[in-house]
């Protein structure tokens, strides 16, 4: 009989870095997952809207065995077929010329950022460094990714810091406007804000980002890696608004699971990177590119449309579950992005409405202490977004009793 372990052996060999909950899955099946009990879950949080296709997806098992019998890694002195066809498919899907891979969310922004500050050193001299990021925001877990993101929580216990980065408030132009000059570089931005609480950009702010962004000179980066691989109804959320950045990142999503990132640029800022100025060691691997190839190509058009369906369905469902429980203030998000500020009466409940969901046997998301997030697959069942939110209103009702 195989060893058993147990939630206390995190306690008991981990760092605790995290915080997991008391059951351990052991197996998934589309949106369905089973923990070591064997109790069932619908899982609503697609592991942070990473696990794009599902659990287990037939198709990406498939090309995984298929390139695992073949080639694994072979490091960055050296390219691979599964990576070429990466990078061609990214570039002609999206605005960008060239595509840096690399294996996480918080690369792909480290290594946006980084090049932002080379462009602008290369072509405007040393005065030009200012970022500009947005409060709440979030966009990685590196030293200079944390920095950037707008929440302090996370980066005050690491200083010095790196410095010249200038925190404004989301959707509000006219500060934008008001700060920008000639020594800032770069502006990056999520087009839908995701841990800071879901909150989608007005389009109005992003044209005026990008207006802003050509009249100094600035890059303009758009975080996408936790709205890209189709999570908002396109491929890209830049694509809903038609407001193209310089620079964007990709990670969750793209692998389906696989861990990988990428970050997709123009031409002009591509070409400031050559060999030497940044690397990765993993990054771009035939394992990863194959799994993301897999992905991309069953993001077709019938699936984004399916997104658009479900969000339209779980919007429907919440507002019955608020005409009967007036729990919630506000619904925010886009596709399968999807955000529910709780009541003021609910106020900080969000971690215990998920912990009691979890009890019933749905997955869901927090997006601080009043946010429910929700993040499935985006291909998850009618029946089982039906069968999740069975279990959801049993959990509302337990808090609100």
């Amino acid at each position: 009989m195989s060893e058993k372990y147990t939630r206390t052996d995190f306690d008991k060999y981990m760092i605790p870095c995290f915080y997991p909950a008391p059951f351990i899955p052991i197996k998934g099946k589309g949106s369905q997952i089973w923990d070591q009990e064997g109790k069932n879950y619908i899982d609503l949080a697609g592991g942070i809207a990473v696990n794009s296709l599902g659990h287990a997806n037939t198709q990406l098992i498939e090309a995984l065995q298929k390139q695992a019998n073949k080639l694994w890694h072979i490091g960055n002195g050296y390219t691979n077929e599964p990576v070429l066809k990466l990078a061609k498919t990214l570039v002609k899907s999206t605005f960008a010329d060239k595509i840096f891979v690399c294996n996480s969310g918080a690369e792909a922004n480290e290594a946006a950022l980084k090049l932002a500050r080379k462009y602008a050193l290369e072509n405007y001299g040393h005065n030009k460094s200012e970022i500009i990021a947005f409060n709440k925001s979030f966009h990685g877990r590196t030293l200079f990714t944390v920095t950037v993101g707008g929440q302090p929580k996370y980066s005050n216990d690491y200083g010095p810091l790196p410095i010249n980065i200038t925190h404004l408030p989301y959707n509000n132009l006219e500060a934008v406007s008001n700060h920008i000059s000639e020594q800032s570089c770069a502006i990056i931005v999520e087009p839908i804000m995701g841990e800071g609480g879901v909150y989608p950009a007005n389009n109005y702010f992003l044209i005026g980002l990008r207006e802003l962004c050509n009249q100094y000179n600035v890059t303009l980066i758009f975080d996408e890696v936790q709205t890209g691989v189709g999570r908002t109804g396109s491929l890209y959320a830049y694509q809903e608004y038609g407001v193209e950045p310089d620079i964007l990142t990709s990670a969750k999503g793209l692998g389906g699971g696989f861990p990988i990132g990428a970050m997709l640029t123009k031409e002009a800022w591509a070409q400031v990177f050559q060999p030497g100025t940044h690397g990765t060691t993993f990054g771009g691997n035939p394992m990863a590119a194959t799994v993301a190839n897999n992905v991309l190509s069953q993001i077709t058009q019938e699936l984004l449309l399916g997104v658009k369906k479900r969000n339209t369905w779980i919007i429907k469902r919440l507002n019955e579950l608020q005409e009967k429980y007036n729990f919630l203030k506000e619904i925010r998000g886009m596709g399968l992005l999807i955000g529910v500020e709780l009541a003021i009466s609910w106020k900080n409940q969000a971690k215990k409405l998920i912990n009691l969901a979890a009890e019933e046997g749905v997955i869901a998301l927090i997006a601080g202490p009043n946010v429910l997030r929700f993040t499935p697959a985006l291909n998850i069942p009618f029946s089982d977004l039906q069968e999740g939110f069975i279990r959801l209103e049993r959990a509302i009702l337990r808090l609100n009793s």
